[in-house]
Protein backbone atom coordinates (compact mmCIF):
# COMPACT_ATOMS: atom_id res chain seq x y z
CA UNK A 1 0.00 0.00 0.00
CA UNK A 2 2.69 2.39 1.00
CA UNK A 3 4.86 1.32 -2.21
CA UNK A 4 1.24 2.32 -4.39
CA UNK A 5 0.62 5.77 -2.38
CA UNK A 6 4.55 6.67 -3.50
CA UNK A 7 3.95 5.96 -7.05
CA UNK A 8 1.14 8.43 -6.79
CA UNK A 9 3.47 11.12 -5.45
CA UNK A 10 5.37 13.72 -7.39
CA UNK A 11 8.26 13.21 -4.77
CA UNK A 12 9.56 12.47 -1.07
CA UNK A 13 11.63 15.65 -1.17
CA UNK A 14 8.55 17.50 -1.40
CA UNK A 15 6.43 15.72 0.52
CA UNK A 16 4.93 17.39 4.26
CA UNK A 17 4.37 14.97 7.33
CA UNK A 18 1.36 15.89 7.93
CA UNK A 19 0.63 15.45 4.08
CA UNK A 20 2.23 12.05 4.14
CA UNK A 21 1.01 10.59 7.38
CA UNK A 22 -3.04 11.98 6.40
CA UNK A 23 -3.67 13.55 3.47
CA UNK A 24 -1.89 11.11 0.92
CA UNK A 25 -3.11 8.32 2.33
CA UNK A 26 -6.76 9.02 2.03
CA UNK A 27 -6.17 11.00 -1.15
CA UNK A 28 -5.01 7.82 -2.69
CA UNK A 29 -8.01 6.02 -1.37
CA UNK A 30 -10.24 8.54 -2.59
CA UNK A 31 -8.57 8.46 -6.11
CA UNK A 32 -9.08 4.70 -6.12
CA UNK A 33 -12.82 5.57 -5.87
CA UNK A 34 -13.26 8.30 -8.18
CA UNK A 35 -11.19 5.98 -10.68
CA UNK A 36 -13.47 3.18 -10.20
CA UNK A 37 -16.17 5.20 -11.21
CA UNK A 38 -14.46 7.61 -14.08
CA UNK A 39 -14.52 10.67 -11.98
CA UNK A 40 -11.74 13.36 -14.15
CA UNK A 41 -9.41 14.92 -12.06
CA UNK A 42 -10.76 18.70 -12.84
CA UNK A 43 -14.10 17.46 -11.61
CA UNK A 44 -12.72 16.32 -8.33
CA UNK A 45 -10.75 19.85 -8.21
CA UNK A 46 -14.10 21.58 -8.83
CA UNK A 47 -15.88 19.97 -5.71
CA UNK A 48 -12.45 20.43 -3.75
CA UNK A 49 -13.14 24.35 -4.57
CA UNK A 50 -17.02 24.35 -3.72
CA UNK A 51 -16.44 22.30 -0.72
CA UNK A 52 -13.42 24.97 0.27
CA UNK A 53 -15.68 28.06 -0.21
CA UNK A 54 -18.62 26.64 1.76
CA UNK A 55 -15.82 26.12 4.38
CA UNK A 56 -15.19 29.69 4.30
CA UNK A 57 -18.28 31.10 5.36
CA UNK A 58 -18.78 29.16 8.31
CA UNK A 59 -15.79 31.14 8.99
CA UNK A 60 -18.06 34.50 9.43
CA UNK A 61 -20.12 33.43 12.23
CA UNK A 62 -18.38 33.94 15.95
CA UNK A 63 -19.67 30.92 16.92
CA UNK A 64 -17.18 27.66 17.90
CA UNK A 65 -19.17 25.05 16.63
CA UNK A 66 -19.67 26.68 13.03
CA UNK A 67 -16.40 27.16 12.84
CA UNK A 68 -15.26 23.72 13.27
CA UNK A 69 -17.36 22.78 11.16
CA UNK A 70 -15.95 24.90 8.56
CA UNK A 71 -12.12 23.68 9.62
CA UNK A 72 -14.04 20.11 8.93
CA UNK A 73 -14.77 21.18 5.53
CA UNK A 74 -11.60 22.97 4.59
CA UNK A 75 -10.10 19.17 6.05
CA UNK A 76 -12.40 17.54 3.42
CA UNK A 77 -11.84 20.01 0.78
CA UNK A 78 -7.72 19.57 1.36
CA UNK A 79 -8.34 15.84 0.64
CA UNK A 80 -10.08 16.30 -2.46
CA UNK A 81 -7.31 18.26 -3.83
CA UNK A 82 -4.83 15.84 -2.95
CA UNK A 83 -6.56 13.20 -4.59
CA UNK A 84 -7.35 15.07 -7.71
CA UNK A 85 -3.42 15.47 -8.31
CA UNK A 86 -3.04 11.48 -7.10
CA UNK A 87 -5.94 10.39 -9.84
CA UNK A 88 -4.63 12.84 -12.80
CA UNK A 89 -1.09 10.98 -11.85
CA UNK A 90 -2.69 7.61 -11.55
CA UNK A 91 -4.71 7.80 -14.65
CA UNK A 92 -2.03 9.66 -16.73
CA UNK A 93 -4.80 12.53 -17.14
CA UNK A 94 -2.37 15.61 -16.15
CA UNK A 95 -2.51 18.78 -18.16
CA UNK A 96 -1.70 22.72 -17.68
CA UNK A 97 -5.40 23.39 -17.83
CA UNK A 98 -5.74 21.14 -14.71
CA UNK A 99 -2.15 22.27 -12.94
CA UNK A 100 -4.11 25.70 -13.44
CA UNK A 101 -7.50 24.66 -12.08
CA UNK A 102 -5.93 23.02 -8.84
CA UNK A 103 -4.00 27.01 -8.71
CA UNK A 104 -7.56 28.66 -8.93
CA UNK A 105 -9.20 25.87 -6.45
CA UNK A 106 -6.61 27.11 -3.39
CA UNK A 107 -7.12 30.76 -4.45
CA UNK A 108 -11.20 30.38 -4.19
CA UNK A 109 -10.77 29.02 -0.80
CA UNK A 110 -8.79 31.91 0.45
CA UNK A 111 -10.59 34.37 -1.19
CA UNK A 112 -13.91 32.72 0.85
CA UNK A 113 -11.99 32.84 3.77
CA UNK A 114 -10.52 36.11 3.71
CA UNK A 115 -14.48 37.30 2.93
CA UNK A 116 -15.77 35.73 5.41
CA UNK A 117 -13.29 36.90 8.46
CA UNK A 118 -13.57 40.72 7.00
CA UNK A 119 -17.55 40.75 7.42
CA UNK A 120 -17.09 39.20 11.02
CA UNK A 121 -14.69 42.18 11.79
CA UNK A 122 -15.94 45.07 10.08
CA UNK A 123 -18.24 46.16 13.11
CA UNK A 124 -15.11 46.84 14.99
CA UNK A 125 -12.60 47.34 11.90
CA UNK A 126 -15.00 49.34 9.99
CA UNK A 127 -13.30 49.30 6.34
CA UNK A 128 -9.69 49.05 7.51
CA UNK A 129 -10.24 44.89 8.01
CA UNK A 130 -10.39 45.07 4.62
CA UNK A 131 -7.35 47.09 3.70
CA UNK A 132 -5.41 44.47 5.79
CA UNK A 133 -6.87 41.84 3.85
CA UNK A 134 -5.94 43.37 0.99
CA UNK A 135 -2.00 43.78 1.83
CA UNK A 136 -2.56 39.83 3.18
CA UNK A 137 -3.68 38.21 -0.07
CA UNK A 138 -1.43 39.89 -2.36
CA UNK A 139 1.64 38.60 -0.12
CA UNK A 140 -0.14 34.81 0.44
CA UNK A 141 -0.05 34.62 -3.66
CA UNK A 142 3.38 35.55 -3.90
CA UNK A 143 4.15 33.27 -0.87
CA UNK A 144 2.31 30.30 -2.75
CA UNK A 145 3.58 30.81 -5.83
CA UNK A 146 7.17 31.02 -5.17
CA UNK A 147 6.33 28.24 -3.21
CA UNK A 148 5.24 25.72 -6.23
CA UNK A 149 7.73 27.58 -7.89
CA UNK A 150 10.88 26.24 -6.26
CA UNK A 151 9.38 22.92 -5.72
CA UNK A 152 8.72 22.26 -9.39
CA UNK A 153 12.44 23.43 -10.35
CA UNK A 154 13.82 21.20 -7.77
CA UNK A 155 11.83 18.16 -9.22
CA UNK A 156 13.44 19.50 -12.76
CA UNK A 157 16.49 18.60 -11.66
CA UNK A 158 15.49 15.62 -9.50
CA UNK A 159 13.33 13.98 -11.48
CA UNK A 160 14.23 15.39 -15.10
CA UNK A 161 11.77 17.52 -17.79
CA UNK A 162 8.85 14.97 -17.28
CA UNK A 163 9.02 14.42 -13.30
CA UNK A 164 8.47 18.62 -12.84
CA UNK A 165 5.72 20.73 -13.98
CA UNK A 166 8.45 23.82 -14.49
CA UNK A 167 7.12 25.92 -17.12
CA UNK A 168 9.61 28.43 -19.24
CA UNK A 169 7.53 32.10 -19.84
CA UNK A 170 9.18 32.50 -22.84
CA UNK A 171 8.18 28.98 -24.31
CA UNK A 172 4.65 30.09 -22.99
CA UNK A 173 4.41 33.47 -24.47
CA UNK A 174 5.32 31.79 -27.83
CA UNK A 175 3.01 28.99 -27.25
CA UNK A 176 0.52 31.53 -26.36
CA UNK A 177 0.91 33.87 -29.36
CA UNK A 178 0.86 30.66 -31.89
CA UNK A 179 -2.56 29.25 -30.85
CA UNK A 180 -5.55 30.95 -32.43
CA UNK A 181 -8.87 31.45 -30.60
CA UNK A 182 -10.90 30.07 -32.69
CA UNK A 183 -8.67 27.00 -31.84
CA UNK A 184 -10.49 27.09 -28.10
CA UNK A 185 -11.51 29.55 -26.16
CA UNK A 186 -10.79 28.03 -22.75
CA UNK A 187 -7.64 26.80 -23.92
CA UNK A 188 -5.60 29.95 -25.18
CA UNK A 189 -7.52 32.08 -22.20
CA UNK A 190 -5.99 29.25 -19.51
CA UNK A 191 -2.31 29.88 -21.61
CA UNK A 192 -2.35 33.26 -21.07
CA UNK A 193 -3.24 33.26 -17.47
CA UNK A 194 -0.46 30.52 -16.87
CA UNK A 195 1.79 32.86 -19.10
CA UNK A 196 1.39 35.56 -16.65
CA UNK A 197 1.47 33.62 -13.46
CA UNK A 198 4.98 31.94 -14.41
CA UNK A 199 5.95 35.52 -15.56
CA UNK A 200 5.22 36.55 -12.06
CA UNK A 201 7.16 33.91 -10.50
CA UNK A 202 10.06 34.19 -13.08
CA UNK A 203 10.40 38.15 -11.69
CA UNK A 204 11.68 36.55 -8.28
CA UNK A 205 14.26 34.18 -9.79
CA UNK A 206 16.44 36.36 -11.54
CA UNK A 207 19.47 34.56 -10.65
CA UNK A 208 18.18 30.67 -11.58
CA UNK A 209 16.80 32.19 -14.95
CA UNK A 210 20.98 33.15 -15.35
CA UNK A 211 22.16 29.58 -13.70
CA UNK A 212 19.11 28.12 -16.07
CA UNK A 213 20.61 29.86 -19.12
CA UNK A 214 24.71 29.23 -18.43
CA UNK A 215 23.57 25.43 -18.28
CA UNK A 216 21.65 24.94 -21.10
CA UNK A 217 24.65 26.81 -22.97
CA UNK A 218 27.54 24.67 -21.31
CA UNK A 219 25.32 21.00 -21.70
CA UNK A 220 22.68 21.72 -24.29
CA UNK A 221 21.47 17.65 -23.75
CA UNK A 222 20.62 18.16 -20.33
CA UNK A 223 22.45 18.73 -16.87
CA UNK A 224 25.16 16.09 -16.04
CA UNK A 225 24.49 13.98 -12.67
CA UNK A 226 27.16 15.86 -10.84
CA UNK A 227 25.07 18.98 -11.25
CA UNK A 228 21.53 17.85 -10.69
CA UNK A 229 23.12 16.07 -7.54
CA UNK A 230 25.05 19.41 -6.28
CA UNK A 231 21.40 21.37 -6.41
CA UNK A 232 19.69 18.88 -4.79
CA UNK A 233 21.71 19.28 -2.25
CA UNK A 234 21.66 22.82 -1.87
CA UNK A 235 18.01 22.94 -2.92
CA UNK A 236 16.50 20.30 -0.14
CA UNK A 237 16.61 21.98 2.53
CA UNK A 238 14.57 24.61 1.27
CA UNK A 239 11.84 21.79 0.45
CA UNK A 240 10.53 22.26 4.26
CA UNK A 241 9.79 25.86 3.51
CA UNK A 242 7.79 25.28 0.44
CA UNK A 243 5.67 23.39 2.35
CA UNK A 244 5.44 25.51 5.44
CA UNK A 245 4.37 28.07 3.19
CA UNK A 246 1.63 25.89 1.54
CA UNK A 247 -1.54 24.66 3.37
CA UNK A 248 -0.84 23.08 6.17
CA UNK A 249 0.74 25.89 8.64
CA UNK A 250 -1.73 28.05 7.20
CA UNK A 251 -4.36 25.93 8.23
CA UNK A 252 -2.95 25.68 11.62
CA UNK A 253 -2.76 29.36 12.12
CA UNK A 254 -5.99 29.77 10.96
CA UNK A 255 -7.83 27.31 13.71
CA UNK A 256 -5.61 28.69 16.23
CA UNK A 257 -7.11 32.00 15.28
CA UNK A 258 -10.67 31.43 15.46
CA UNK A 259 -10.25 29.24 18.33
CA UNK A 260 -9.18 31.63 20.08
CA UNK A 261 -11.97 34.48 18.76
CA UNK A 262 -9.51 36.28 17.10
CA UNK A 263 -9.63 35.63 13.29
CA UNK A 264 -7.28 38.78 12.61
CA UNK A 265 -4.47 36.75 13.88
CA UNK A 266 -3.94 34.86 10.69
CA UNK A 267 -3.60 37.77 8.41
CA UNK A 268 -0.82 39.16 10.70
CA UNK A 269 1.22 35.89 10.82
CA UNK A 270 0.68 35.43 7.31
CA UNK A 271 2.06 38.95 7.34
CA UNK A 272 5.05 38.62 9.63
CA UNK A 273 5.73 34.83 10.12
CA UNK A 274 4.94 33.66 6.62
CA UNK A 275 6.63 36.82 4.42
CA UNK A 276 9.85 36.35 6.68
CA UNK A 277 10.39 32.80 5.25
CA UNK A 278 9.45 33.60 1.88
CA UNK A 279 12.05 36.46 1.91
CA UNK A 280 14.52 33.69 3.50
CA UNK A 281 13.16 31.29 1.08
CA UNK A 282 13.80 33.61 -2.34
CA UNK A 283 16.97 34.75 -0.83
CA UNK A 284 18.71 31.52 -0.19
CA UNK A 285 17.41 30.31 -3.60
CA UNK A 286 18.82 33.25 -5.35
CA UNK A 287 21.97 32.83 -3.71
CA UNK A 288 22.94 29.46 -4.43
CA UNK A 289 21.92 30.21 -7.97
CA UNK A 290 24.00 32.69 -8.28
CA UNK A 291 27.10 30.35 -7.38
CA UNK A 292 25.98 28.06 -9.60
CA UNK A 293 25.94 30.55 -12.81
CA UNK A 294 29.24 32.36 -12.02
CA UNK A 295 30.40 28.73 -11.48
CA UNK A 296 29.16 27.53 -14.81
CA UNK A 297 30.39 31.17 -16.46
CA UNK A 298 33.44 30.75 -15.23
CA UNK A 299 33.97 27.18 -17.07
CA UNK A 300 32.94 28.15 -20.13
CA UNK A 301 34.72 31.26 -20.75
CA UNK A 302 37.63 29.00 -19.47
CA UNK A 303 36.94 26.71 -22.15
Amino acid sequence: MQSDIEATLKSMDTEEFIDLRFYRPVGYRLALFFRKWGVHPNTVTVASMLIGAAAGVCFYFADLWINMAGMALLVWANSYDSADGQLARMTGQTSPLGRLLDGFCSQVWFVSIYAAICLRLMPQWELWIWALAAVTGFFHAKQAAMADYYRNVHLFFLKGESGSELADAKKMLDQYRRKKWSDGFVSKLSDRIYYDYTKGQEAWAGQFLRMRNALTQKYPAGAPEWFRNSFRTKSLPLMKYTNMLSFNTRAIALFVSLAVDMPWIYFTFELTVLNALLTYMVCTHERFCRSFADRLTKEEDAA
